[in-house]
């Protein structure tokens, strides 16, 4: 195999949860049907996988490239692991909420999988849990203010916030998690929440909304928002119990599997291990499995301060360690100087400012703002020069 960089086409998904303008503005990117974009996957993901461009301007799905080099594109401990690109890289944009959500561990993801595939639930069966046997911890780098619900508020806070409001729909619940303020607790409070009677939601729904009328502070705005985009959901409590969180521009975050989190607005580039497994637990008309979503969330409570990501500077890179082998995620800063850049995985990278020439033994090609590039294992190394910033996923 001759050529070990290519430049990247890839797949736009037009759900409605996206913006319109946003990705468009950040990256001079056309939209001419007004659709929202609301991600760009680049990978080799089935569902959406990338294409390959070689030196002669000819497209090779990234998918079969891989399958018919495994070894030059994946390296052997990556073959021999994952067989696959172990890794699913996104630019991700919200101007409304996406669907209150967890990702089972590994374990749980191989037994459920087993389980209804046993059962004979098709794969494309609305009500099938599991898609795949992996686990899906993911990161998020923001590249605007972007906002998020994540993980369960310190209990006592929960309780504050409730008091504020008189929520008499659900003063029994509340009051046992007042009586015993500990993780099982709020588990049963939890599960009370997503199993209300139609009327009782109804009813905790109206008190909640009607009681806010009057603030004008977080969390209360992220309901108000929530009420209007999924009226009657029961998500629309959840910015009480989990936490509100805004990124700033070039912060992270890593969510892993089993922790409760919502993405609200805002763009970011995303990465992931390569699954679609995914139980909801509100801001959603689609499939709810309660008992589910309970046997793989953690109850855990964590503070704001402990929800980001802390950056490792390395002189012109920004490294933000995860503790999965499915991928790694770094900014490289590049000033001009020419700098090598040493290949022991698969990397995607994508262009967030300026352009940037790479340069290896096979091919010359330089990326502009918004632009991406695949680099083959056995690249071995490449050469990076000119003004600008990189966003680099390997494993």
């Amino acid at each position: 195999m001759h050529q070990t960089i290519w430049k990247l086409e890839n797949t736009v998904k037009n759900y409605d949860w996206g913006s319109i303008d946003d990705i468009p503005k950040l990256f001079a990117i056309k939209n001419p049907t007004q659709k929202p974009i609301a991600e760009i996957w680049m990978g080799a993901h089935p569902m959406g996988c990338s294409l390959a461009i070689d030196n002669n301007h000819k497209k090779i799905r990234l998918d079969d490239l891989i399958k018919k080099h495994p070894l030059e594109m994946l390296g052997a401990k990556n073959y021999r692991q994952y067989s696959a690109l172990p890794y699913l890289f996104k630019v991700l944009s919200a101007n409304k909420a996406l669907s209150i959500q967890v990702h089972p561990t590994k374990f749980n993801a191989e037994q459920g999988f087993a389980k209804e595939n046993k059962l004979g639930i098709a794969l494309d069966d609305p009500k099938r849990n599991y898609k795949d046997p992996n686990h899906k911890p993911e990161l998020i780098y923001a590249l605007t203010p972007f906002k998020a619900m994540r993980s369960f508020r310190p209990i006592i806070e929960i309780l504050d916030l409730f008091k504020k409001i008189n929520v008499t729909a659900l003063s029994n619940e509340l009051e046992q998690l007042q009586i015993n303020a500990n993780e099982q607790q709020l588990k049963l409070f939890f599960q009370a929440l997503l199993t209300l009677s139609p009327e009782r939601k109804e009813q905790a729904i109206n008190q909640l909304l009607t009681n806010i009328e009057a603030f004008s502070n977080e969390p209360y705005l992220t309901i108000k928002t929530l009420a209007k985009d999924y009226p009657n959901d029961i998500g629309v409590f959840m910015p009480l119990i989990l936490n509100v969180i805004e990124l700033q521009p070039t912060q992270a975050m890593f969510l892993s599997a089993q922790t409760p989190h919502a993405y609200l607005s805002g763009t970011g580039l995303e990465v992931m291990a390569s699954s679609d497994n995914v139980l909801r637990a509100g801001l959603t008309n689609k499939h709810l499995d309660v008992d589910e979503l309970l046997k793989n969330t953690k109850f855990n409570s964590l503070n704001l301060n402990e929800l980001l990501t802390s950056p490792i500077i390395h002189q012109n890179k920004i490294d933000f360690p995860v503790p999965v082998d499915d991928f790694k995620f770094e900014i490289i800063e590049s000033d001009n100087q020419a700098r090598d850049e040493k290949v022991t995985s698969p990397q995607i990278l994508f262009c967030i400012e300026g352009n940037i020439t790479l340069t290896s033994k096979s091919v010359t090609l330089t990326l502009i703002k918004g632009e991406s590039a695949f680099v083959a294992y056995n690249a071995k190394s490449y050469c990076y020069q000119g003004q600008g910033v990189l966003a680099k996923v390997s494993n």
